[in-house]
């Protein structure tokens, strides 16, 4: 990607993201070929771009479909033309499952996440209310502790949601990422090939129940390349592989030359030789990976393209702060490029990213889904 910070500077107001087509395109055809390999299904999670021209790019590359989290982003991606969406979260709330209902009734291929009978007799209420079918899917609690039901109840479950009017229940999933016995690991094969084969054998239990589910979803941009070759695998949700960033290189699945985003920011002030402050803190980057913290231990709040000595230390609101090299270059005015730690949450802080072209040109794109948490 190429981030002449210079000729950025003249062509936006700082701190904004840049986003690189060329790398985006590069890292959407990485994963499709890896995944198609397999044989498994590819359905990557727009929680990363929040852009419905991003995800039809997804699709044009092999795609089945679009992964989101909540219901007001899988209306954004339907209004973008998207026809097949999972929303991989509990829908409870009986106004939002009635626009989970109108969503079906426009033509969408939509599923919801369910993790209760609680959940999912409410799911039944407003299909059978509407005269509609509601295809959902039962999350598995994986090592992660937060929603999901565990693989010990799935079964029961399973049996109870199948006998549910207005219900289809196709298939199972679970979100965990890099994690090995319980652990947060580096060694994302192993933990890939665990998580499928957990998957697999709680499908196994749910069908000799006597439920016929289909479909075994899995998968984080990390670990999905690994569970997709885990026979009985029939589809993988990575997300952040899109734009990439400081984590995913930390895991070595990129180089900090395939992240397809960075931050521009501008140094506002250089108040000592080893300290530059730029215009963008927390609320311009993300900061829910935080230094140094296993697995990865990460140097910093972000990587500063072309000075890998320079260490991001830490943030307030609108500062952040930046230690360099005594000798180091920076002026105030100066522009530099910052590769956050995590893309996916820096995203959702914008309200519109910059699309660079091939030839350098820059085209502004309001972040669709952007902070749309219901």
């Amino acid at each position: 990607m190429s981030r002449n910070a210079s000729i950025i500077a003249a062509a936006i107001e700082t701190p904004g993201v840049v986003i690189s087509l060329e790398a985006v395109e590069s890292n959407i055809a990485k994963m499709a070929e890896a995944i198609k390999k397999t044989g498994v299904q590819l359905r990557p999670h727009a929680k990363t771009h929040k852009l419905p021209q991003m995800a039809q790019r997804q699709l044009d590359a092999g795609a089945i479909g679009i992964t989101v989290a909540k219901i007001a982003e899988a209306e954004v991606m339907a209004a973008g033309g998207i026809t097949d969406i999972f929303v991989a979260y509990p829908i409870v709330a009986m106004s939002k499952l009635e626009r989970a209902v109108k969503l079906v009734q426009s033509g969408i291929r939509l599923i919801i996440g369910v993790d209760s009978l609680d959940g999912a007799q409410r799911i039944s209420q407003a299909a059978s209310k509407h005269g509609v079918q509601l295809e959902v899917r039962m999350e598995i609690e994986s090592g992660l502790n937060r929603t999901g039901v565990d693989t010990e109840a799935a079964p029961a479950l399973a049996q109870q949601i199948s006998k549910l009017d207005g219900v289809l229940l196709g298939g199972i999933f679970t979100y965990r990422g890099a994690m090995l016995s319980g652990s947060a690991t580096m060694d994302l094969k192993a933990a890939g090939h665990e998580e499928g084969l957990f998957m697999v054998q709680t499908a196994e239990a749910i069908r000799a129940a006597g439920v016929a589910i289909r479909d075994i979803s899995v998968g984080s941009s990390p670990t999905a390349m690994y569970a997709a070759e885990i026979e009985g695998i029939t589809e993988v949700r990575p997300g952040t592989y899109i734009y990439q960033d400081v984590m995913q290189a930390a895991f070595g699945l990129c180089e900090t030359s395939d992240c397809a985003g960075a931050v521009m920011a501008t140094v506002v002030s250089r108040p000592t030789p080893t300290r530059i402050v730029i215009d963008g803190g927390s609320k311009t980057f993300a900061t829910d990976v935080q230094p140094d913290k296993a697995p990865l231990h990460l140097k910093g709040f972000g990587h500063i393209v072309g000075d890998p000595d320079a260490v991001f230390e830490r943030m307030n609101e609108e500062h952040g702060v930046i230690s360099v090299n005594a000798d180091s270059p920076y002026q105030v005015g100066d522009v530099i490029a910052i590769i956050p730690n995590h893309i996916c949450s820096t995203i959702n802080l914008h309200n519109f990213v910059y699309l660079q072209q091939a030839d350098g040109t820059l085209v502004q794109a309001p972040v669709a889904a952007r902070g749309l948490l219901e």
